[in-house]
């Protein structure tokens, strides 16, 4: 890890370390008219207040939704949306319905174009109609989001290609800024959500446009919607954000400033997301707090879900300081895994549950709001809060689950398991009551409980599940979970793909790794020629033979190729040309206008407004062209013509060796090994016949030859481009080194 570290600081640029029954139909149509009636508009921050009416008093819910996809091309995504989400909707009634982004697919058939397409705009804006109808919501609850997909190729917003801003639902309801927040306000508490919009101003084609990018104005309009309520301190407020990108996909603002930055400052308690989908897990979840003691590996990579390991921080005096921590919450996709998230916040505290609609409709959702599932507890202020009891005390006096259904509820039952001896043994098992009250927007089932029988320093000893049974007999259990009442966290890992995603910070690690790989492919090329020039061919085949050694083998393997000129200078002039040229030259808007290029800093492209340059957008968007071109195609390329090359140099010494001829002799005798025939040794002929490392060698210059021309095959299909006009250089020259190098090393 030293080592990794080490890298990353020498390589980095100074610039880049910066159906209910009828009746409660009603009862929801009636409850949301109410909402209406008393919304207002804050003056001081231009955010909405819902005032929500109605028990129960002490909750409120919201519902999200990201990465819906709609596409021309998969009907099924609008179609499963109408059935299944404006009913849904309509059982559980929440006070808010968050979109996160990606609304369309803006993608051809085969994925390779990427370009807004007003069809599935027009089938979005009569989807989301249609839903609205069918669950009785007020569309003023709504908040769409854009997505990176929903920026493809737009060249300006509000622009003729910016369909967002034409059908979406904020943009109907004239919320054309790129901050929302919304305050949904109890008796008890207010609850503050804020939205914002990060994609990119110029919204470049797929694939380089995978990164939210936030800007100095962005993060200052964010913290002031955050800190709307902070000089009127009569209720408590709990603080959520909800956008499209994760953080470790949104790219830091020219002054270095980050949303981490602004998140941690205002302790929100939870950060909502979509953008990666189910494909990387289902676990995207990450924790984030202050650390005085910040360790620059931090900067480029965190490890574990938790960014540091638990410390006690209890301070239960009045002027303490609140703790700086929130967590980040990415969830699936509506794409694939038909995916909706309830979010709770019952007297402070927030919790989720996701729901897989794959499968159809659901008769019941089980929702349980306390205890907290102790792996996404709020890390540090959940303990303090306990010992402090900052939190009022009727909140862990009860067991609290909200019950959603299609039909009348029967029983509701809370069940507690103890696993410290290694298996689940029940210790609790009681009946809930619902929430009584006159005018209800959901049904909350509670039960006292003795909750200091249940303190634990183990976050996972405990665990609580809700079983509920509807009239029709139908029963379902929710989800097992830890959960502890002192508020100690659970720890919980990442998969490898996870940590991929959610652990690399690829926004800060991209300088680093691109100038670590250019680095060490120059020196592998320039090293070796300066050994052979100085060393006077002291590190040969015979030598290594003779004296083996890492050193000596490495040195000797090294210097093979720069003995074939045309493959090593090829090589060593490619790689100039990947520094100091375009890489591409291409269409990277949808209007069809000026190309741009592209080079190693991001894209330049002639400005849709005042028709001057716009100079390396798109960074560190371009990381995924750059990066696995250097990584998978260029890096193995040098390497396997360097492994041909001392694969052809042990083969001469051997033939060499049974013909008895001198080195010297080698160029005048000996042609080509297929003209070659040593009589009187059939071991020369079988060896001729057999030699296996270069038939290895040969099928991996087809696989890299191969991977390179889907590569390419990509980026004419994303920009629209000829590859021996617009990219010949990129296009040709591995195609040409690798030939180069078998036809070379075929011969001796």
């Amino acid at each position: 890890m030293g080592i990794l570290i080490f890298l990353l600081l020498l390589f980095t640029k100074p610039s880049t370390l910066r159906a209910k029954t009828a009746q409660h139909h009603a009862q929801h149509h009636l409850h949301h008219h109410h909402q209406q009636q008393h919304s207002s508009s804050n003056s001081k921050a231009n955010g909405r207040v819902i005032e929500v009416k109605g028990g129960p008093e002490s909750v409120i819910w919201v519902v999200q939704l990201s990465d819906l996809h709609l596409s021309v091309h998969h009907p099924d995504r609008a179609s499963d949306f109408k059935a299944i989400v404006g009913p849904v909707l309509s059982i559980i009634n929440p006070s808010l319905v968050l979109i996160t982004g990606d609304l369309t697919e803006a993608k051809s058939k085969d994925y390779l174009t990427s370009k807004q397409d007003e069809a599935e705009w027009v089938e979005y804006q009569k989807v989301m109609e249609d839903v609205i109808t069918r669950s009785g919501l007020d569309k003023s609850i709504f908040y769409d989001l854009r997505g990176n997909h929903d920026n493809f190729g737009v060249p300006v917003v509000d622009g003729a290609l910016d369909y967002y801003s034409k059908y979406s639902i904020n943009a109907q309801l004239g919320r054309r800024k790129n901050v929302n927040s919304v305050t949904i306000q109890t008796n008890e508490w207010k609850h503050l959500f804020v939205g914002f919009d990060s994609t990119m101003s110029i919204g470049l084609r797929s694939p380089t446009n995978v990164f939210g990018h936030p800007t100095d104005k962005l993060l200052t309009e964010i913290d002031s919607e955050l800190s709307q309520w902070n000089s009127q301190p009569t209720k408590p407020v709990t603080k959520i954000s909800f956008g499209h990108f994760p953080i470790s996909y949104s790219a830091s603002t020219h002054s270095g400033r980050s949303l981490r930055d602004i998140f941690l400052k205002h302790s929100l308690s939870a950060y909502l997301c979509g953008h990666l989908h189910v494909r990387f897990g289902k676990n995207l979840k990450r924790h984030h707090q202050l650390n005085d003691r910040f360790l620059l590996s931090e900067k480029f990579l965190q490890f574990n879900v938790h960014q540091l390991p638990y410390e006690s921080n209890k301070n239960c005096s009045s002027g303490a300081l609140a703790v700086e921590e929130f967590w980040e919450w990415e969830m699936g996709d509506w794409r694939k895994s038909r995916a909706v998230r309830i979010l709770a916040v019952d007297r402070g505290h927030v919790s989720y549950v996701d729901i897989d609609f794959k499968s159809g409709m659901k008769n019941i959702i089980l929702m349980p709001t306390f205890p907290l599932d102790s792996r996404f507890m709020s890390r540090l202020s959940s303990h303090q809060n306990y010992e402090c009891q900052h939190m009022l005390p009727s909140s862990y006096e009860t067991i609290r689950a909200l019950v959603f259904s299609t039909s009348p509820i029967l029983s509701v039952v809370a069940k507690v398991y103890d696993s410290r001896s290694g298996n689940f043994e029940l210790v609790m098992e009681e009946l809930m009551r619902k929430k009584a009250g006159n005018s209800s927007r959901g049904d909350l089932y509670f039960v006292p409980w003795n909750y200091k029988a249940f303190q634990s320093r183990s976050p996972d000893r405990f665990w609580l599940q809700i079983e509920a049974t509807d009239m029709s007999g139908r029963s379902t259990l929710s989800e097992l979970r830890p959960f502890s009442v002192n508020g100690f966290s659970s720890k919980f890992s990442w998969t490898w793909k996870e940590f991929y995603v959610m652990g690399c910070q690829w926004v800060n690690l991209y300088y680093p790794v691109l100038w670590f790989a250019l680095h060490f492919l120059f020196f592998i090329l320039l090293f070796p020629k300066a050994l052979l020039i100085f060393s006077k061919n002291q590190y040969t085949y015979k030598n290594f033979i003779t004296n083996k050694g890492f050193i000596n083998g490495m040195a000797w393997v090294l210097q093979e190729l720069s003995k074939i000129p045309i493959v090593y200078f090829g090589s060593l002039g490619y790689l100039l040309y990947l520094v100091l040229c375009p890489w591409l030259v291409g269409y990277v808007l949808t209007d069809g206008g000026e190309k741009g290029y592209m080079t190693y800093k991001g894209w330049v492209v002639k400005s849709f407004n005042n028709g001057k340059r716009d100079e390396y957008i798109g960074s560190p968007d371009i990381i995924v062209v750059v990066l696995p071109h250097l990584l998978f195609v260029v890096s193995p390329m040098i390497l396997v013509c360097t492994a041909l090359a001392a694969e052809k140099g042990i083969y001469r010494e051997h033939i060499l060796s049974l013909s008895g001829k001198k080195e010297d002799d080698y160029g005048e005798r000996i042609e080509g090994h297929q003209n070659y025939e040593y009589q009187g040794n059939r071991k020369a002929k079988f060896y001729i016949r057999d030699r296996w490392i270069r038939k290895i060698l040969l099928a991996s210059c087809l696989a890299l030859l191969w991977k390179h021309l889907i590569n390419c095959r990509g980026l004419i299909g994303a920009y629209e481009m000829n590859p021996i006009i617009h990219f010949p250089v990129y296009s040709f020259s591995i195609p040409l080194l690798l030939a180069s190098a078998v036809y070379k090393t075929g011969s001796i």
